[in-house]
């Protein structure tokens, strides 16, 4: 069979065979979960039928541990008694108990479950816990049931994706988003900071280590309890309070899904909870993650499939999430997991480097998630450039909505530590920006949350370093301040005007946060003073953060206006490696950059296509209320010349600057 792929780029046309075997493994996954060729959202539902579920009469417990030879429920109702309330075994590895009475399981009572094992015993956390919580004194964790007498109760069904506008990600964690020096909470974030999001314009919000991890500092990456949310921030009530806000202010709101690996505590997580490590994952070395010490799950084997699947599920339905940020995308779809690979030609996504089993997922994930809402939102985080990540499965992609242009920060950071400003390349930024497989849509983004972590520097660290403490009030003026500043806006304007169809920006980022985000750990004394951000200082009117947190909003303001987002057919208008100009046209719009520190030309002649038409400036980085020097003017009216032949207009374009014309 021939798919839709092939067509689109035609150099695919050499692995038809690796599109036939992608497609091949997708549809047997499938058969082997749902029934009789039935959609997936009827069949993946592990979530309601594992764990506890409370009916009129009692509870239901229920487990999946297919090697275990006894299982026994212990917590707060029976004093831990570790004989009186032993599962019966079912079949097909389930285990189940009934215990009577509504009451006898009370809101905020604790329990794990006790697995043994060829004769070892190990208490453990349930695989569906919904509530994992730490005890203060001992440290352990285990279930905490959340049963209030009043359920909560939804108020945003109205809202729905309007997917004819472009994504504007606020990227978020929960608990870095306060001031003061303490773990901030999901209460918190919705008072005080969505609607600071909405003020400045973004439409989405992305947040991170919303999935239970025992240890913060990972950044929400090593996940433990895959249905749990992360009580670091409160509990589920608080949660789905903080999405239902979002909702009802037009936001939608995506989960920062881990699904490419999980972390190999017994005590904490999923790792051999019926005793043997291929429950859940590959045996030997291809089930450890030797970069990053984790466990890695065996996507083929069916009941991995559905757990993971009812865990996207789960999250929609439970918490209302318009969708996902699919983390470690590139780690999963290959043996090698990326790492020291070079993709420089097809034949690298193929071959036997390539984890068909984990395409599958990846498949069945996206179709999912589109059944259950069709507006929802998927987004891969994949450096490898995988063909057909964003392409529809019938087609023989993988069906994600957008992927994670992730070789813009990186060239963004490698210019700023590794070259002086006169040897920025803009060819080489041009190519970057403008990367894109056809009929696939890409997020941009121009510095990664990573960058905001201690022993890195975000951009505009990096561009200011230690004279952000003494140079960022309003009445000093310093040659270093004024590059960063001038930079720091360039940067964010030709990324999101010219890298893709949707944008992302880590909170804080935008206004230029002065500090690296250090999360409490024994080298710092436990300390929670870098592990925050300081937003007084963007409120702060005696302060230039407030210059780059105005210029975010107007950029924003003006790429939804002229809806630059759905139009991404940029025609190269002049590049100039020496003057460091990159010109461009989207529409009828003309964009013109000047990243030289110190040129500037009074009478430049930006060469144009169409003769006896008039421009005038609509949007400047270099405007007074954006930190800039007022060099370009928005009255003057610029009339296409003939100059030698040619059709253009002669306009002054000051250094370190970017204008945005329309035709007037």
């Amino acid at each position: 069979m021939s798919y839709k792929i092939l067509d689109k780029d035609p150099w695919l046309n050499p692995f038809k065979r690796d599109i036939d075997l992608r497609m091949q493994h997708y549809k047997e996954l499938r058969d082997k979960i749902t029934v009789n060729g039935q959609s997936l959202r009827k069949n993946v539902n592990g979530h309601l039928y594992y764990g506890l579920h409370p009916t009129d009469k009692g509870w239901f417990y229920r487990e999946w541990a297919p090697a275990a030879d006894s299982l026994y429920l212990i917590g707060d109702f029976n004093h831990w008694d570790r004989t009186s309330h032993p599962l019966r075994k079912l079949e097909g590895g389930d285990w189940e108990i009934f215990i009577p009475g509504r009451e006898s399981l009370g809101h905020l009572s604790k329990i794990k479950v006790q697995v043994t094992t060829d004769g070892k015993a190990r208490d453990r956390i349930p695989l569906y816990a919904r509530n994992v919580v730490q005890d203060a004194k001992s440290l352990d964790f285990s279930e905490q049931i959340w049963n209030p007498k009043k359920t909560f109760e939804w108020t945003d069904a109205d809202f729905e994706i309007n997917k004819e506008e472009p994504i504007l990600i606020y990227e978020s964690h929960i608990g870095i988003a306060q001031e003061y020096d303490a773990c901030g909470t999901y209460k918190q974030f919705t008072k005080n900071i969505l609607p600071w999001i909405k003020a400045s314009g973004y439409n989405t919000i992305q947040l991170m280590a919303i999935m239970q991890h025992p240890y913060y500092a990972s950044f929400g990456y090593q996940v433990a309890n895959f249905f749990s949310i992360s009580t670091w921030f409160g509990n589920p009530d608080d949660l789905k309070e903080l999405i239902n806000t979002a909702h009802e202010m037009g936001m939608a709101v995506l989960l920062d899904v881990v699904h490419s690996h999980a972390i190999k505590n017994y005590n904490e997580g999923i790792n051999a909870f019926d005793g043997t490590r291929e429950q859940f994952f590959h045996l030997g070395a291809r089930g450890e993650h030797e970069a990053w010490k984790t466990m890695l799950f065996n996507y083929g084997k069916p009941e991995v499939a559905h757990f993971l699947l009812s865990n996207l599920k789960f999250w929609m339905e439970e918490y209302h999430f318009d969708g996902f940020r699919f983390d470690g995308v590139t780690s999963m779809i290959y043996t090698h997991h990326g790492l020291g690979v070079n993709f420089t030609d097809y034949s690298k996504y193929f071959s036997m480097a390539t984890d068909l089993d984990a395409t599958a997922y990846l498949q069945l994930a996206n179709e999912l998630i589109h059944e259950i809402k069709p507006n929802a939102i998927t987004i891969a985080e994949d450096m490898s450039g995988m063909p057909g990540m964003c392409l529809p499965i019938e087609e023989g992609g993988i069906g994600f909505d957008y992927r994670l242009s992730m070789g813009i920060p990186d060239l963004w950071i490698r210019y700023i530590k590794e070259r002086s400003d006169e040897e920025w390349n803009m060819h080489e930024l041009w190519c970057e920006l403008t990367n894109h497989r056809v009929g696939e849509k890409t997020v941009a983004y121009a510095e990664s949350h990573d960058q905001a972590l201690v022993g890195d520097k975000t951009l505009m660290f990096w561009l200011a370093d230690k004279e952000m403490y003494w140079y960022m009030n309003t009445y000093t003026n310093h040659m270093t301040i004024d590059r960063a500043m001038s930079l720091h806006k360039l940067i964010r304007l030709i990324t999101i005007t010219l890298g893709g169809e949707g944008y992302l920006n880590f909170m804080g980022n935008e206004f230029g946060h002065p500090e690296w985000i250090d999360f409490p750990r024994e080298g710092n004394g436990w300390s929670w003073q870098y592990a925050r951000r300081q937003w007084s200082l963007v409120h702060d009117s005696n302060l230039k953060y407030r210059y780059l947190s105005l210029f975010d909003k107007a950029m924003l303001k003006f790429v939804k206006a002229y809806r630059v987002l759905q139009n991404n057919k940029a025609q190269q208008l002049y590049i100039n490696e020496l003057k460091k100009i990159i010109a461009f046209s989207k529409d009828e719009l003309i964009y013109l950059f000047n990243f030289h520190p110190t040129w500037s030309q009074e009478d430049f002649f930006l060469p144009l296509e169409n003769q006896d038409k008039k421009y005038q400036v609509i949007l400047s980085t270099d405007d007074l209320e954006f930190g800039g020097l007022n060099r370009i003017s928005k009255e003057v009216v610029y009339k296409t010349v003939d100059q030698h032949g040619r059709i253009g207009i002669k306009i002054y374009t000051p250094c370190r600057t970017a204008m945005i014309l329309e035709q007037c």
